[in-house]
């Protein structure tokens, strides 16, 4: 919390995008049989398997286990996660009798997550939980394109054609992500993060006409709770300025772009959160540790940096590298 607010630390803070499952044994173990979006419905399933990598790794931060697709499911929205593949929506939308599907999320669609974060922050003491949702773009592209999309050429097309529809869609998922990430703070998230994993697909250009007034409405949204708000895309390395002006307090920066560069894109008054290459991981350790130097090397002399992977952990991922790599920060940044 206090590296995202850019005040001292005692050591550079760690967690890691998926943390929470993917790579752990016990996740695999204790999600068996269940489909993914279950298990996120599950209180007692979701507070065991965000705590799991907080006992495994030593990380600074818990981030709630869930899916950026879980908000649309609560209100209705016929989808599915399929294995292999990732949310798969049953009927896409593409005109404005569509938008009908969208209506507002309430507290009560989404009572597991009070639920789950209310016995999650009575475990975690001192630790701190970050909240998440996925951002209006990502979400968008997901309902636009059916499901995951190389290219995006239903959403650009939609974007570029239609661009009052697009803006009227968008507005209605920056409401949906604000209602949800509302739920998450209250309930007792300490920060949260928006997840654009889609919108490095953009132009700064149509990023700033096209989506960025949506995040800006999430921010806004929440920006009286006092939490610090944490923005992350991939492949987002033209970006990084418009993501820290949408309201972020911390820019999150994939691998692409070294941290000294991405301080100077963002510009200054934001923390960054990055950004070890997770394939980093599946080398030697003596790499991974010159890697890593790298990484800290480059953040030396930001205002605020809380150490991460440039993505998300990889399914094959040696635990053990993880648990290392805490290690590794935590005694390598000892002040």
């Amino acid at each position: 919390m206090r590296a995202c607010r850019r005040e001292p630390v005692p050591h550079t803070p760690v967690w890691f995008m998926r943390q929470a499952g993917r790579s752990l044994p016990e996740y695999l173990k204790v999600r068996e049989g269940i489909p993914m979006l279950d298990s996120c419905m599950r209180p007692d399933l979701v507070t065991e398997i965000t705590l799991q990598p907080v006992r495994r790794h030593n990380v600074d931060a818990a981030i709630y286990f869930s899916d950026i697709v879980v908000p649309l499911k609560a209100i209705g929205i016929d989808l599915d996660i399929k294995p292999g593949v990732g949310p798969v929506v049953e009927r896409p939308i593409r005109s404005r009798a569509d938008l009908a599907q969208l209506r507002d999320l309430t507290p009560e669609d989404v009572s597991y997550v009070t639920e789950a974060i209310g016995m999650l922050t009575g475990e975690l003491g001192a630790t701190p939980l970050i909240g998440f949702a996925g951002a209006p773009f990502t979400l968008a592209s997901y309902l636009v394109e059916g499901g995951p999309s190389r290219n995006h050429e239903h959403t650009k097309a939609l974007m570029y054609g239609d661009p009052q529809l697009w803006a009227d869609l968008l507005d209605r998922l920056s409401d949906i992500t604000a209602a949800f990430l509302k739920v998450q703070i209250e309930a007792g998230a300490s920060a949260v993060q928006l997840f654009d994993s889609w919108v490095g697909a953009l132009s700064p250009a149509d990023y700033r006409r096209s989506v960025m007034p949506a995040s800006q409405k999430v921010f806004e949204a929440v920006a009286g709770y006092g939490v610090p708000r944490i923005h992350f895309g991939v492949g987002t390395g033209e970006l990084l300025g418009l993501l820290g002006e949408a309201g972020a307090d911390v820019v999150g920066v994939d691998w692409r772009v070294p941290l000294d560069e991405a301080a100077r894109r963002v510009g200054p008054g934001k923390a960054l959160q990055g950004n070890l290459d997770p394939a980093v991981l599946f080398s030697t350790q003596d790499a991974v540790k010159a890697k890593t130097d790298e990484v800290l090397a480059a953040a030396q002399n930001l205002e605020g940096h809380v150490f991460n992977l440039g993505h998300g952990v990889l399914p094959t991922t040696d635990p053990d590298a993880l648990t290392r790599l805490v290690e590794y920060v935590h005694t390598r940044t000892a002040r």
